[in-house]
């Protein structure tokens, strides 16, 4: 049984559109010349693969193996090219890793930095994402290495410790929330926020837990890092909700004081996730040890 890269990658761009034509626009080639492609995968394979209707298509069971497959084999051909781009380039080595916002503005810099001090010739993808696209995208073999935090279904992944960060409250001294030593999200819902920018992943975090308690968080401010977050917390301007390492960072600097939050949420206890039963290369499972064994002293 023969599989050729251009059809695998024109039926995932197929399957994700849920159109033959969408697909095709995206893989560069005519309708007639994808149907083509696609006809003679099912042939190939000895079953249909979809689900031909009016508005679409949809992926039958063989069309969802394919799929799942497919996307595999497509990022280790996508690997394959990335690590021989940067062997060119002198770099020896390359690692897709996917992490939340706690996480990266908390003990990973350091830890990274440690890993890449013993790795020189090492180049790692960093991306921040939420932690449920985070696992989806180690799923769906986007990524090698996740770090998540919260309730997340990750059935069929390898979990390991990483760290554990809180968020916390971050007012000026001298306002009337820094004398408390815990307080309620819902209870900060009346002063003014301050947070990162929209689309960013604890920017999309707090927003549907307001809603949860019946109330709106209308952020007064959006900025592009906590220091900003601080700088405005400190001048006044509003409170903020950022990682605990951040803000004692800051806090060393700034005017600020530190209020616990007591939701359950409010823990981060941030897990390192990868897929179950996938032959990760030598260095992405080197990684993974690096992060397991790393704590959050040597950063803050």
């Amino acid at each position: 049984m023969y599989f050729d890269l251009f059809d695998l990658r024109l039926f995932v761009y197929v399957a994700e559109e849920s159109n033959l034509r969408r697909g095709a626009e995206r893989a560069c080639i005519s309708l007639g010349a994808a149907s083509t492609r696609i006809k003679q995968l099912e042939d190939s394979v000895g079953t249909k693969l979809l689900y031909r209707k009016p508005q679409g298509v949809e992926l039958n069971p063989a069309g969802e193996a394919l799929l799942h497959h497919a996307r595999r084999v497509l990022q280790q051909v996508d690997h394959l090219k990335c690590d021989l781009l940067d062997y060119s380039k002198g770099v020896k080595g390359h690692v897709r890793l996917l992490a939340n916002t706690t996480s990266i503005t908390g003990a990973l810099p350091g830890a990274l930095a440690s890993f890449l001090a013993r790795y020189p010739d090492v180049s790692i993808d960093l991306r921040e994402r939420l932690s449920h696209e985070i696992v989806l995208a180690i799923h769906e073999s986007h990524a090698d290495i996740g770090i998540i935090a919260g309730n997340v279904d990750t059935e069929g992944l390898v979990m390991r410790d990483f760290d554990v960060d809180d968020l916390v409250v971050v007012v000026p001294q001298g306002h009337a929330l820094a004398g408390r030593e815990r307080i309620r999200f819902v209870d900060t819902l009346d002063e003014p926020h301050i947070s990162l920018p929209e689309g960013s992943a604890l920017a999309n975090f707090l927003p549907p837990l307001a809603r949860a308690q019946g109330r709106t968080l209308d952020f007064r401010i959006q900025v592009s890092s906590f220091e900003s977050i601080c700088l405005l917390v400190e001048a006044g301007v509003g409170i903020g909700i950022i990682s605990r390492s951040s803000a004692l960072r800051h806090a060393r600097t700034m005017k600020l004081a530190l209020v616990a939050l007591e939701d359950e949420w409010a823990r981060r206890e941030l897990k390192i996730v990868s897929r179950a039963g996938a032959a990760l290369p030598r260095l992405a499972q080197d990684l993974i040890q690096h992060l397991a064994g790393f704590r959050a002293e040597h950063w803050v």
